[in-house]
């Protein structure tokens, strides 16, 4: 891995635009991961619906048996092998506070992690029917969520696994209340300080 290479680790609650942050940094160049990735694989292998109900318990399994940063772990790998490719790598979802300290500790400067924000009202708006805007959709990235599923999901995921604490640690906030074109915006000032920094 050489200085110039960054992790960028996406994080934020269901229905913030972490997928549209993503999108942006891959059109970049960045090689893409997806952390819940692992989880959805495991809901295809069962041939289960993906629904919060059903997707709880498999995320509660897999950081039992790995730990609290059970999603960097099992990450990891996939980091380190498109860094051996000299790639910049975004990272979408970054869940925990454990995970967080645990990319942090291996990756240290290298990682830099960008909350995306979005109120709960906006959120929950977004999540009602958005499967039925995306017809292509094989890695289940835009699933539709109910108001009640989406704010169930906020509670577990906040009081659970910390995840307030990689947005409350995050080098860069991004606030999603308006147009793709104001969300462009932002990325691409995040986006140019990055790059500065690196050749710096």
């Amino acid at each position: 891995m050489n200085k110039k290479q960054k992790i960028i680790c996406i994080s934020g609650l269901c229905g913030s635009g972490k997928s549209e942050v993503g999108e942006y940094f891959v059109k970049a160049g960045y090689a893409y991961i997806r952390f819940g990735q692992v989880t959805l694989d495991e809901i295809k292998k069962r041939n289960l619906e993906p629904t919060e109900a059903n997707e709880r318990p498999i995320r509660e399994a897999l950081r039992k048996q790995y730990g609290p940063a059970a999603f960097a772990i099992l990450n990891m790998p996939k980091i380190d092998a498109l860094l051996s490719e000299d790639k910049n790598v975004l990272a979408d979802g970054l869940y925990s506070w454990s995970e967080y300290k645990e990319l942090k500790n291996k990756y240290g400067d290298d990682l830099i992690v960008i909350a995306v924000y979005a109120s709960p009202k906006t959120r929950y708006e977004r999540l009602e029917n958005r499967k039925s805007r995306y017809e292509v959709d094989p890695n289940l990235k835009f699933r539709s969520f109910s108001k009640e599923e989406a704010k169930a999901r906020d509670y577990a995921e906040i009081e659970n696994i910390e995840k307030a604490g990689p947005i409350a640690m995050a080098d860069f906030t991004i606030v999603n209340e308006g147009s793709l074109d104001e969300l462009h915006t932002q990325i691409n000032k995040i986006l140019e300080k990055i790059i500065n920094e690196s050749q710096n």
